[in-house]
């Protein structure tokens, strides 16, 4: 079987481009208190592009952080935290203020890129997680499967590739 591409994400305004090599672990949407708060922050920024999608979930696509790379406008990247004690950094392109991806100042080994920002065609939603916290209306959309929490499914995918970053493939 021939290698994962990978994919491409870029701002609004093209200025910043990522690079994400071999398959992605997941692709996931989130309604944590902290995605919904951020997004909401993010895309409420002069000329922000939709961070949140339309329920309210934050859509991401979840990759090891070895495999991210930016390789046009590495400049423009700054990270906004929510607290300044989080851990947890939304690195938004300061040309257009495109949110761009998530990562983290702790042992966490993965970043996540949020689908928006990836194209052309992103991958489709696997799981949708932490929809306890979600404050929208309308019903779930049903393309995925939905979990209150973190699905137990996603332990192996996260150890797995722990594992693989540290002995190198």
């Amino acid at each position: 079987m021939p290698a994962h591409p990978g994919l491409r994400a870029t701002c609004a305004c093209g200025a910043v481009v990522l690079e994400a090599r071999g398959a992605p672990m997941v692709t996931a949407v989130c309604y944590c208190d902290d995605c919904q708060k951020a997004g909401g922050q993010l895309q409420a920024t002069p000329g922000a592009p939709a961070v949140l999608d339309s329920d309210g979930g934050t859509a991401m696509v979840m990759f090891r952080k070895d495999r991210l790379r930016c390789v046009e406008g590495a400049d423009r990247l700054v990270p906004n935290k929510l607290d300044p004690k989080s851990p947890t950094n939304r690195y938004v392109a300061s040309c257009c203020n495109s949110a761009m991806y998530l990562g983290f100042d702790d042992a966490k080994h993965w970043v996540d890129v949020y689908r928006n920002r990836v194209a052309p065609g992103p991958p489709p939603v696997q799981v949708r997680i932490c929809t306890r916290f979600r404050t929208a209306a309308e019903p779930l959309p049903g393309d995925a499967p939905a979990h209150p929490g973190y699905p137990p499914s996603m332990i192996p995918k996260l150890l797995g590739s722990k594992i693989a970053m540290l002995f190198g493939s």
